[in-house]
């Protein structure tokens, strides 16, 4: 059983946003990471660039398939997780722990659309 954490918001594209003030660090979640299997590239934005809630931001690929990587939120792209670049195996190790991005929330509101852990488990299952 996939790992779903409390106090995360959840998108039905298998994204999470985990918010601290007014930035959103966005992922995928343990059950997307166990759908795609060993992650072995990570596509990122540039620090500066604008995400937009609904849209590619990125992708993730893996042996068995490339995904895109969905926003659930819009804002501005603060912080990369560099890690990943050289790690992209980090994701399956801990999903929630290595976020993709970091972003600064320019529409809040955005968060009212997402799921909350009971109702993303219950997309999973």
């Amino acid at each position: 059983m996939a790992k779903i954490i409390e106090g995360l918001y959840y998108s039905e594209s298998h994204e999470f946003v985990k918010v601290e003030g007014e930035y959103g660090y966005i992922g995928i979640t343990d059950f997307a990471q166990e759908q795609l299997g060993n992650v072995v590239y990570v596509d990122v934005p540039e620090v500066g660039d604008e995400v937009t809630a609904g849209e590619t931001f990125g992708a993730v690929e893996s042996v068995k398939a490339a995904s895109d990587l969905i926003s659930p939120v819009s804002g501005i792209v603060e912080e990369v997780n560099g890690a990943l670049e050289d790690e992209p195996e980090l994701i399956n190790k801990d999903a929630f722990a290595n976020w993709i991005i970091k972003v600064k929330l320019t529409q809040p509101e955005d968060l009212d659309a997402l799921m909350d852990a009971a109702a993303y488990e219950a997309t999973c299952n």
